[in-house]
């Protein structure tokens, strides 16, 4: 089965939206915050517990690195339900250029989405968030009180 490939070769409407939307604060916050993660070490840690995706048969599963981004737009933007983020997903360009995704894609369903945090599980989840905790203290910011990924 393995996961997607998303084309990240950018076109002419992709590279146009990507310029005017460079001003957006949105924009460059999630750019700023993506420029301070090392996305490797996260990358590995989902990967060793994360069971979908290895099969050899089915349809190509997300990159669970997609979906937990798409868990922390939630998280850091308080959006209360997984249709939602689904649906902000789909109508903020923003979101779709942080989680990966083209503009000509839809975002992952929402039950995928919710799937992906029951897979995942409470440790995962915390192996994470010491990771995040640890690159950020590296930096000089100040820790979380919260787990980024858990709704609260």
């Amino acid at each position: 089965m393995g996961f997607k490939k998303y084309d990240r070769n950018m076109s002419f409407l992709d590279m146009e939206l990507s310029r005017i939307l460079g001003s957006s604060k949105t924009q460059r916050f999630l750019k700023e915050i993506d420029g301070h993660i090392s996305w490797k070490p996260i990358g590995d840690i989902l990967m060793e517990s994360y069971p979908v995706g290895r099969s050899a048969v089915g349809n190509a599963a997300h990159p669970p690195l997609m979906l937990l981004k798409a868990l922390l737009i939630q998280k850091w933007f308080g959006i209360r339900s997984d249709p939602e983020l689904e649906n902000q997903i789909n109508d903020r360009i923003s979101f779709k250029v942080f989680i990966g995704l083209p503009f000509g894609k839809p975002s992952p369903d929402h039950s995928v989405i919710c799937r992906f945090r029951e897979r995942v599980g409470s440790i995962t989840v915390e192996m994470i968030h010491v990771e995040l905790l640890r690159q950020f203290k590296e930096q000089g910011f100040s820790s979380m009180r919260a787990s980024p990924l858990m709704r609260g």
